[in-house]
Formats: structure tokens, sequence, C-alpha cells
């Protein structure tokens, strides 16, 4: 798990970049820290890697972390919709308490109700900001991690359709416990890097259930929060499980989870694939949407996503080569940018700023990846 400072905002000198662990060299500086599920910090920020840090990360099974890039030497402010110290004191304490339900002990449901609640009044807080960077975790931690993850990103889409307060905190709640079963599966099947086999993943399945069981036994947790458990492997289009509900007979708390849940998982480096992009994983929300998920919730998710992430890098239809400084709500598609390479010199320049929510002509051609930038600027 990562995060950035003990403010909603990370202020990294020049950009960062996510590398696979096979990319890391000796010399590259470390732009966020790392930390497992318990608080610790695994490698701190700013630290310099050598060959003996790498080889930790790939003994943690790391895929990737964030480095610093020195293309530039300007500042990029990077917002996190909630505090490092609120995820990181989140994950730890779901992890224990997914601990004690393991060890057959109860949960501290007015623990967790707290935890949503924090959660909850940081997101109405940073009302506009979107979801920029993915975490990092470790392979073991992943589903504390993806829990915290989970919940944000619901109560994001709640708050876009309109929910209350209480609905919110009913729906962050389930959110936060909805693969609470997993506590009953055994870890060899969860972590397994290798296919299923068919009696294995029938035994993941059985997590909604469990989970369900679990939660329907606390009297301060709504039958409504359950079923989110319960419900949110369900398909839209009615292949799901464990009921096979279709549709509107699937609960809106579960439907709107389902989603949240597909897009922090994609975006997640797994024992079987490396991390998805934010625009390879849109791309397969709204190919899923109106199959897997519900139509509305995936777009309720969209509408809080930056699509061009503060510190990406685009292409513009002019040619020219650009940094993503700032992004606007209203029009996601039209950030504010510092140009930081020339079409005509074909070569960096001093960057200078442009809005292009008042521009007309000046558009984005397409998102670069840290490998296409580099293969333009050593062409």
């Amino acid at each position: 798990m990562i995060g950035v400072s003990n403010t909603n905002i990370g202020i990294l000198g020049g950009l960062m970049k996510r590398l696979a662990i096979e990319q890391l060299k000796p010399g590259m500086t470390v732009a966020r820290s790392i930390y497992s599920s318990d608080g610790r910090v695994l490698l701190q920020a700013s630290v310099v890697l050598d060959a003996v840090y790498i080889k930790r990360l790939q003994q943690l099974s790391i895929r990737s972390i964030y480095v610093k890039n020195t293309i530039t030497d300007f500042d990029v402010e990077i917002p996190d919709i909630i505090s490092e110290i609120t995820r990181v004191n989140t994950i730890k304490d779901i992890k224990q308490g997914f601990e004690n339900i393991e060890n057959n002990r109860k949960l501290n449901i007015r623990s967790v109700k707290t935890l949503v609640d924090n959660i909850l009044d940081e997101i109405l807080l940073n009302s506009n900001t979107l979801l920029h960077l993915s975490d990092i975790r470790t392979f073991d931690d992943y589903t504390f991690a993806h829990s915290v993850n989970v919940c944000v990103v619901t109560i994001m889409i709640g708050i876009t359709l309109g929910y209350n307060d209480f609905k919110l905190r009913e729906l962050g709640l389930g959110a936060l416990l909805h693969d609470i079963g997993k506590t009953k599966i055994d870890k060899a099947i969860l972590h397994k890097p290798d296919d299923l086999t068919a009696e294995e993943f029938s035994e993941i399945t059985k997590h909604t259930e469990y989970g369900f069981e679990i939660l329907r036994q606390y009297d301060d947790i709504s039958l409504l929060s359950a079923h989110i458990a319960f419900q949110h492997h369900e398909r839209w289009d009615g292949q799901g499980y464990p009921r096979k509900l279709h549709g509107d007979q699937i609960h809106e708390y579960a439907r709107i989870v389902a989603v949240a849940d597909v897009y922090d998982a994609l975006l997640a480096d797994r024992p079987y694939r490396p991390a998805y992009s934010i625009n390879q994983t849109l791309t397969v929300l709204k190919r899923m949407a109106g199959i897997y998920l519900d139509n509305k919730c995936v777009d309720a998710l969209i509408s809080n996503v930056a699509i061009y992430p503060i510190g990406s890098i685009v292409e513009l239809n002019t040619g020219d080569i650009a940094i993503v400084i700032d992004i606007n709500k209203k029009f996601p598609t039209k950030p504010k940018l510092k140009i930081i390479y020339n079409k005509n010199t074909r070569s960096l320049c001093p960057p200078h700023m442009i809005d292009l929510s008042k521009m007309t002509t000046v558009v984005i051609k397409r998102g670069l990846s840290q490998t296409a930038f580099d293969n333009i600027l050593h062409k």
C-alpha cells in the first residue's frame, strides 16, 4: 500500500513513473512510500535504490513501484482522495478485523463504522478531487488494501448517485467488509499464482455466502450492508454467483461495489498479470457495462476518474508533448498542461503552461506511456 504524505496532497520533485521491478536500476529514487498492511514502512519515499533494495522488493512480491522521473525540474502536486494516515490506519485495522474472524473472535463494528466515517468525511472534504493514482501492495496484503480502495471508490459513486449520509455510511460499511468471507477460504487458493481448478474456483465463490453469514450475525450491521458481501459477484446479465440474480434483482449497493471491485482489481499488480493502466481499466469497464455491470454505476465511477491523471504524459494534436499539471472536473478531457517537448525542435523545451479548457483548436491526441515517451526522446 502506498501513501504520499500526511495530507491529501503529495508534492513530488519532478514527476513520477510506475515501473515494474524488472525495470528498476540502482540510482533511481523512490517517489512514494510503500507500507505493509500492518502500517510498517517497507520502503521510504526519497530512498535511492540499490541492488539490495531491488532484491528485497522482489522477495516481498512487489511487482512495481513509483520512482521519480527527472525529465522536468518543476514540482507536480498529486492529489489523493484520502490521506495517507487514514489509508494506512484503515488497512491495519481491517487486517486486524479479518484476523479476528479467522480466529473465531468478534468484529469491533463500532471501530469499523468509525473507519467508514473517517473515509466519508475526507472524501466530502475533497469533493472536487478525482481518482488519480493506483496503489502498490504486496500480494499477501491485497485483500486489505483492496477493501479500503473499494470502500473509497464505492462512496464516491454513491455521492455521484445522490445518496444521503445514512445511505453512504451503510454502503461504505458493506463495501469495506465485502470480502470478509475470504477469511474462510484456504490462503493457498486465495494466493495461487496459476489458474484455479474447477474445484478451487467453486471454493472461491463461496466467500460471498460466507461473508453474508458472518455479517448477518451482527445486529448493528444492516441486512442491506450484509447483502453487499452476498451479491457483489452477481452479474447484470444473470451469469454471476452465488444466485444468478440479474438486473434490478441485484441490490444497487452490490451493483455499485461490483464496479468498484473490478476497477480496483484491474489497477493492481496480480501474481498472474501486471496492473492495467487507467485508460485500459476504463476501456474494460465500458465493455463490461450492461453485461457484467450496471451501466449507471459504471458511468458514475468514470465521472470520478481522472482520464488524464496529474503527472501523466500526453501528446497533443499539434505534435507537442506535455505533462498534466491540473484537471478540470467539468471538462475532464481538457486539463491544464505544461508543454515540455517541442514538435519543431524535436527536443525538450522550457516548460510553459496552457489550459485546454480555454482553447478550441488544441486537444489531446493520446496519452503516452513512459516507454513511448522515452522512445520519442531517444529518436
